[in-house]
């Protein structure tokens, strides 16, 4: 029987320790979650900026809610387009510093269009070895070459580059990579393109609202330089809405003749019904927080040195990172689960993270810090793994 052969996938998966499960929260997202009846310091959220609560986006929503309804009702190119759409696209082009957006429903969605609507069958595409699985899935439904460089090795993407090809060039990349935390190396990336006649597809989705200016992303990190930002009309760059802003969605910002493409051909844009205009709004609110509240970003920075500092000594690596994103590596499948849920009898919440998700062998801790949490959070997880640890 078809399920046997099921069951024991997941009875070998369970042997593992690869085994997934959902927790079910019962309170809003937050630094504090309710799970199972449990309360729990959370360090599992990518709300980065603790903005998925806040006052001003809940009444934004709320007003949206009143003057749109809740469900968009049809797809974009039928009858689900709204003014709030084509405002918040506006806003988030010029935030980014691009000629104009496109939102999606996700960021899944938003790289599966953008992939398969500019690259197919006679083309190539260049893809860092450790990119998010729907920038995987996107090339292999475009159909297009594919060639995978050494993780942020621009000399192995460079032979990769050079070698003789008549059709269309696609680089694609995380810019801050979500289990590790680090960032890409984009003016090398960019410089690499240049030079040989490619384009640049960037995945900011955790870069967006935390690095640069005022939150507008990668392509303006360092916030302190005194370089306009990264700019270029090859550059592609998605980001999304429900992590450091707060609320849902994603949107590419590129060259106008790009954005039209892929109103055209982008079939994950296409075929989806829009996203609710009443999100719309939210994220208009947020992005005025964004350009408003800098001290969230200056928290930030604090407790990510305080983490950092604190775990020095642990019998665990905690791998290099500048972001929200901090990967305490483990490696066996089975400690890491184990460290996950001896943290939570402590009422502390840390995903494991294992394979497929990571390599083989680098099973982790992926704590993600948050404005929202305090230096005495911190300090909490600190002490408990020390504890842990001896």
């Amino acid at each position: 029987m078809p399920f046997e052969v099921l069951q024991h996938e997941l009875d070998t998966r369970a042997a593992q320790g690869l085994l997934r499960h959902r927790c079910s929260l019962q309170s809003a997202q937050g630094t504090r979650v309710k799970v199972s009846g449990k309360p729990l310091l959370s360090f599992s959220s990518n709300d980065y900026l603790g903005l998925a609560c806040h006052p001003q986006l809940l009444a934004a929503l709320q007003m949206g809610t009143q003057q749109y309804g809740l469900g968009a009702g049809a797809s974009h190119l039928v009858s689900g387009h709204f003014s709030a759409h084509d405002e918040l696209e506006h806003a988030l082009a010029e935030f980014v510093g691009k000629p104009a957006a496109l939102l999606f429903s996700s960021g899944y969605l938003a790289n599966l269009g953008a992939v398969q609507a500019l690259v197919g069958r006679n083309d190539r595409i260049f893809a860092d070895k450790l990119n998010h699985a729907s920038l995987n899935d996107a090339m292999l439904l475009s159909r297009a070459q594919v060639r995978r460089y050494r993780h942020n090795d621009m000399a192995h993407l460079a032979q990769l580059l050079e070698q003789p090809n008549s059709g269309r060039k696609l680089v694609v990349t995380d810019a801050v990579f979500s289990m590790d935390g680090d960032l890409a190396p984009l003016p090398e990336l960019l410089a690499l393109c240049e030079q040989n006649d490619a384009w640049l597809l960037v995945d900011d989705a955790h870069g967006f609202g935390i690095l640069g200016e005022q939150g507008r992303g990668s392509l303006f990190h360092p916030a302190d330089s005194d370089l306009p930002g990264l700019v270029s009309p090859r550059i592609i760059y998605m980001a999304t809405l429900g992590k450091a802003v707060g609320v849902s969605g994603a949107f590419i910002a590129a060259e106008q003749v790009v954005i039209d493409t892929l109103v055209q051909n982008a079939r994950s844009y296409i075929y989806t019904t829009a996203s609710p205009p009443a999100l719309s709004c939210a994220v208009l609110a947020s992005l005025r927080l964004l350009q408003k509240e800098e001290w969230r970003r200056t928290q930030l920075w604090k407790l990510i040195a305080q983490l950092r500092a604190g775990l020095i000594g642990l019998p665990w690596v905690l791998m290099y990172s500048d972001t929200p994103i901090q990967p305490l590596l483990v490696g066996n499948n089975n400690v890491a689960v184990a460290l996950s849920e001896t943290l939570r009898t402590r009422g502390i919440w840390v995903p494991a993270i294992r394979p497929p998700t990571v390599p083989q062998g680098t099973a982790r801790l992926r704590i993600s810090l948050s404005a929202a949490h305090s230096e005495q959070d911190v300090a909490q997880l600190i002490s408990a793994l020390h504890e842990l640890a001896h």
